[in-house]
């Protein structure tokens, strides 16, 4: 980190000659540098402006220290504290911080200024570096001068299988500026291994998936979700079922960083969806150890082990948002944590009444993992508008079509034990008296409203095995 270049008592003016409105002050300030104390600093031509000593500022490191947004930028200093500024030309303001009247009265009343280069894009992130202070700890890997980065981030295992962007100090500083957390700070403990996660580490992996800065709040959150107990993380590794996490974001959020609940939610497209399910993948792989192969057991796998992640509509929903189901209000910033299955598709273009399409419902969740196989997995229903205006016309509650579903989903012990129907798979022995055996637990099914505006689909995401055995739903605020 460079040291903040000292004010200087009196006015204390930033200037670039590429900038027309300071082009056009600079007879002022030579004007001024005779009759008041003043210091002016020079972003891009020492010998600019003439007739005046100017400080030389090509570094950057004064207009970065000192919040230079516009130039010219003057400020008025008081026993070496700034006390007063204004940007741009403004008589009437030049006039009331140099003290002089009448001043350049050949001038325009006003003009605005121009960008200053520590604010230009192609040069923040190296600033944000040379003068903000460095505060990246983790290990810098060098590259052979004839490397190529990307594959060099494959050949050293990092990567999902798909190009990685390169980690660079410049960009893991400028991912950090969406958090006003510690890099230092620990986030939690990754599995499979338990290792010690830093925002610092985070906020390179999620370079490394594509994620803007802003992004970065809901990457912590989705860790910090996904790596609890309940959750069950290292679990849903080892497992051999096509299982991973499903990321489900709920509030203002949403729409600030420019997620998709809408056509093509759960699929391609859309870089906060994408990427943000990807780091918190990246970070399992990279910090926890969770590699395909290794402590990754999965027989199949699925896409969406990639990364599952998408916003609910709440806006057009007719019922309450997915994170109430957890106790959070309405409104709050949250991620849904499912570990779910791919996705499924439920077509029913013909039910125009709530019980047909519960019906409907219930039929394809009792299939789902197998038909004889019950209370060992959860669900979630992704509900397009199409369908969920069917119950909003018959005025349906979310908890009132999650019960007739899972009423629905009732079958006689007989039918679903092993070796009815010809099937060697199904229950126990011991469940043939039974005379209702329901598919889904009472808090089993999980219900979010998400999906394009013409489609009478609604998609089902299996659950991984539940209870304190498996994975259970889990709901964070993000902070």
């Amino acid at each position: 980190m460079s040291t903040p270049p000292p004010l200087t008592d009196g006015l204390t003016v930033v200037v670039k000659r590429e900038c027309e409105c300071c082009a056009m002050v600079a007879p002022v300030l030579a004007e001024l540098s005779g009759k008041v104390p003043l210091s002016v600093y020079v972003q891009d031509d020492p010998d600019f402006p003439p007739g005046v000593d100017a400080i030389d500022d090509t570094d950057l490191a004064f207009s970065w220290h000192h919040d230079i947004e516009t130039v010219p930028t003057v400020i008025r200093v008081v026993d070496g504290e700034e006390v007063d500024r204004t940007v741009g030309w403004s008589r009437p303001e030049w006039e009331r911080l140099t003290g002089i009247d009448d001043l350049a009265p050949d001038l325009p009343v006003m003009r605005p200024g121009c960008g200053s280069m520590s604010v230009d894009p192609d040069l923040v992130d190296g600033l944000r570096v040379r003068h903000g202070g460095d505060r990246i700890v983790s290990r810098q890997v060098e590259l052979a001068s004839l490397e190529d980065e990307f594959e060099a981030m494959y050949d050293r295992g990092w990567s999902d299988g798909l190009p990685l962007v390169p980690p660079t100090r410049e960009r893991v500083m400028a991912m950090l500026e969406g958090t006003d957390r510690d890099p230092a700070d620990v986030v939690t403990l990754v599995p499979p291994d338990l290792v010690e996660c830093s925002v610092e580490k985070v906020a390179v992996n999620a370079v490394m998936a594509g994620c803007r800065p802003e992004y970065l709040p809901v990457v912590l959150t989705a860790l910090e979700t996904v790596c609890t107990d309940e959750f069950n993380m290292h679990g849903l590794l080892a497992t051999t079922m096509p299982a991973g996490p499903v990321l489900v974001v709920n509030g203002p959020v949403r729409e600030a960083i420019g997620m998709n609940w809408g056509r093509n939610a759960l699929g391609q497209g859309n870089r906060a969806n994408l990427t943000i399910g990807r780091a918190v993948q990246l970070i399992v792989r990279n910090v926890g150890g969770g590699r395909p192969g290794e402590i990754d057991r999965a027989a199949h796998g699925h896409p969406g082990k990639l990364s599952f992640c998408f916003a609910e509509d709440e806006a057009g929903s007719p019922w309450e948002p997915l994170c109430t189901d957890f106790g959070l209000a309405a409104g709050t910033d949250s991620v849904t944590a499912f570990a779910g299955e791919g996705v499924r598709c439920i077509v029913d273009q013909l039910s125009r009444d709530p019980e047909s399409l519960a019906r409907t419902y219930a039929v394809n969740i009792a299939a789902m993992i197998h038909p004889k196989l019950a209370l060992a997995f959860d669900a979630m229903l992704v509900i397009g508008p199409e369908h969920a205006r069917v119950f909003a016309e018959a005025g349906w509650t979310r908890d009132q079509l999650r019960e007739r579903v899972i009423e629905l989903g009732k079958r006689p012990g007989a039918e679903l034990v092993r070796g009815a129907g010809g099937i060697a798979e199904g229950l126990p022995p011991e469940f043939a008296e039974a005379e209702a055996i329901p598919k889904l637990g009472p808090d089993g099914l999980r219900i979010v409203h998400a999906g394009g505006g013409a489609g009478l689909f609604t998609q089902l995401i299996g659950g991984w095995v539940n209870g304190a055995t498996g994975s259970q739903p889990v709901c964070r605020a993000i902070t």
